[in-house]
């Protein structure tokens, strides 16, 4: 029998008060979340729950009472509405957290107010809306007193999970650092986090900062991570650190051993039915797959990954996703599909507030296709679009890749302006270049449509048509659609890809 199990016998003590038993569900329920087992806190909770989402029966109750009740039917509704990729759960979850918030701050429950904000903090995470969870999780922070050591923590370590997720790695180092000594006491569950993010941190490090030695280090986390999780009985994180470890593997070019790592994450998410991370895990196997240059296999399971997120509201997870699969149609020569799922993803992450997805993928629109496909007004708008999103990086990788792809912009640049004698001109090219601008002009003028376009440039229909499927093929989403066109959900294999 475990701490759970025993703890709900004791509601067969009939000397307990209707609040009181409603207090130990609570509790119950709360250390069941702790350590991943949302299907067992479910029932934990009993007539309290009311479904993911649902409000529960609060009559009879007094409000601190209520106010635990609230807290613990959100905090369940984010994780199970997470696992199971359900629309709009993080916003119902939302509502019941700031339920609980309210009634906490009218009892003047200052510690469970902070609790509360940590946990509206992680919806807002999940969302990718990291600007308002970064400020919640502070006004967290700064209400709590040296006393709760615990969950100062637990929201030390979001907190730096933020800055990962936004490519501030030395900030997130810090935190972490910080967080040290307040994890020395806590639970196996709050140790396995710590080593967890400290392993995102050098694992990034690594790569982007050429540091081998960091992704040792990196290793001795993750393991530290796993082994604190599978003491804690937290299999759900004990998987996520294997995709990690499977992540930095595959960098390192171990691929055979990423592929293991990922086999045992998925056996184990495919046996608790958590299909959001069993989806993060399908992304990590396409990126191992891309390396590979085994771009079939990793279009399939990631339009298999993208299908799950597609539902779920965490738009940065599927906006990284969106990602993988635009580059993997750019390498089966799926040139406009590319383009479009790149800027999907751009554009989604960028108005969730997910802005370094955003970057990512901008700064994949001009590696996959600024050499050729792209116009060169939309290669530089796109250019300054990936500089501005990308601003606060510290990751050294994504800088690099910044400056290259201004190498690409500055490149095609001095190509359309070259002048007879200079070193790089030449007059195709040049001819090519100076076609492109004029038919964009005129496409742009006549609001995308061919045959008007095709008057201003003294070109037949027919003719202006051959040109934008041969000579300016980037040109070609510029026209208005001729009809109504079949719509397009970015989750099917490239047909035509040869």
């Amino acid at each position: 029998m475990n701490l759970a199990d025993s703890r709900l016998k004791q509601l067969d003590d009939p000397t307990l008060t209707p609040e009181k038993r409603v207090l130990l569900r609570c509790r119950v329920a709360s250390e069941l979340i702790h350590t991943g087992k949302y299907e067992d806190a479910r029932e934990a909770l009993g007539d309290l729950w009311q479904g993911i989402g649902g409000r529960p029966n609060l009559k009879r109750l007094s409000a601190s009472v209520a106010a635990e009740v609230l807290l613990q039917a959100g905090v369940l509704t984010g994780w199970l509405g997470s696992t199971q990729q359900l629309a709009d759960a993080q916003e119902k979850a939302k509502d019941l957290l700031t339920e609980a918030l309210r009634k906490f701050q009218s009892q003047g429950q200052h510690s469970k107010v902070c609790e509360a904000q940590y946990e509206l903090g992680l919806c807002y995470f999940r969302l990718g809306a990291y600007d308002e969870a970064r400020v919640i999780l502070d006004e967290a922070l700064y209400g709590l007193d040296e006393k709760n050591g615990e969950l100062r923590a637990k929201i030390s370590i979001r907190r730096a999970s933020i800055e990962i997720w936004t490519g501030r790695y030395h900030d997130a180092w810090a935190v972490l650092k910080e967080s040290e000594p307040l994890v020395d006491n806590s639970s196996d569950a709050i140790k396995g986090r710590l080593h967890g993010q400290k392993a995102l941190v050098l694992r990034r490090l690594a790569t982007a900062e050429r540091r081998p030695d960091y992704a040792d280090r990196a290793i001795i986390e993750f393991t530290a991570a796993i082994h604190h999780y599978e003491e804690a009985r937290h299999e759900r994180y004990c998987a996520v650190n294997l995709n990690n470890l499977a992540m930095l593997l595959y960098q390192l070019g171990r691929s055979g051993e990423a592929h293991e790592y990922l086999d045992r994450a998925t056996r184990v998410l495919a046996r608790l039915k958590d299909e959001g991370l069993l989806a993060q895990v399908q992304e990590t196997r396409a990126r191992v797959f891309v390396a590979e240059r085994r771009y079939r296999e990793a279009s399939g399971i990631i339009a298999e990954a993208i299908r799950t997120l597609e539902n779920g509201g965490e738009t940065a997870l599927l906006a990284d996703a969106l990602i993988i699969q635009g580059v993997v149609w750019a390498r089966l020569r799926a040139y406009e599909r590319s383009i479009h799922i790149l800027r999907h993803a751009m554009n989604i992450a960028q108005d969730s507030g997910a802005l370094s997805s955003a970057g990512l993928a901008a700064l994949a629109i001009i590696e996959e296709h600024g050499q050729e496909r792209l116009a060169e007004s939309e290669l530089y708008s796109v250019y300054l679009r990936a500089d501005a999103l990308l601003r606060d990086t510290q990751d050294a990788e994504e800088v690099a890749r910044l400056r290259a792809c201004a190498g690409i912009v500055v490149r095609r640049a001095s190509i359309s302006r070259a002048k007879p004698g200079d070193e790089n001109f030449s007059l195709p090219e040049a001819v090519l270049a100076y076609e492109g601008e004029l038919i964009e002009q005129a496409l742009e003028l006549a609001e995308g449509k061919l045959s008007q376009a095709a008057k201003r440039l003294g070109v037949t229909r027919q003719r202006l048509t051959h040109i934008l499927k041969t000579r300016h093929r980037n040109l070609r989403h510029k026209r208005a659609p001729a009809g109504r066109r079949r719509s397009y959900t970015g989750a099917r294999e490239p047909r035509n890809t040869e």
